[in-house]
């Protein structure tokens, strides 16, 4: 067993998107550390159930551990006194994919949230703009469209949630919900 900060934080993210009632592409779930740099991330994609495989919709999240984190954290951990505060970067991709017509970007960006509702302390914020795709088929004939909107942030692991691994059930408990709703209205809007 894994017992890392970490790791709990991944627990209480699965959690409460879980309790969300979205389903997990299993085959999309991902934990990877980088032998040169030692970062750690974890990557899983959630959608509405009923979705299919692929998915109309989906939520990509990628959530990494920076090497300077886990060092501030080790230190906590050995003396107690935390230097710089720890954060666990975030990124999450709201996505509809497999549309018939291109997407009108605008529409979107109205229709989805500027943030997430705060989580402890902190919050994701939607990056300016969005991402059009346009996908061909063999015979170079387009196919089918996407579009990604993306939220970034980062969540500081203070003293507090450091000694009390409950809360960060606490801190994330507002994700899945929020996923969720954003999926539909995504859904609603292409």
């Amino acid at each position: 067993m894994l017992d890392h900060v970490f790791a709990d934080a991944i627990g209480a993210i699965r959690t409460a998107i879980e309790l969300a009632m979205l389903e997990r592409q299993a085959v999309e779930e991902r934990f990877t550390t980088d032998a040169l740099l030692g970062d750690t991330r974890w990557e899983t994609s959630y959608s509405i159930p009923g979705e299919g495989s692929p998915p109309r919709v989906q939520a990509d999240m990628t959530l990494l551990w920076p090497t300077w984190s886990q060092t501030s954290y080790r230190s906590w951990f050995l003396s107690g006194e935390l230097a710089e505060v720890p954060a666990i970067e975030a990124e999450v991709v709201m996505r509809a994919q497999g549309l018939g017509g291109p997407p009108n970007p605008a529409d979107v960006l109205d229709a989805l949230p500027e943030a997430s509702p705060v989580m402890g302390r902190n919050m994701l914020e939607r990056v300016e703009g969005a991402t059009v795709e346009t996908i061909y088929g063999e015979d170079l004939s387009i196919a089918t469209y996407a579009i990604d909107v993306s939220y970034l942030g980062q969540f500081e692991l203070h003293t507090d949630v450091l000694a009390d691994g409950n809360l960060l059930d606490e801190m994330f408990r507002a994700v899945g919900g929020w996923i969720s709703s954003t999926l539909v209205v995504l859904s609603d809007c292409v």
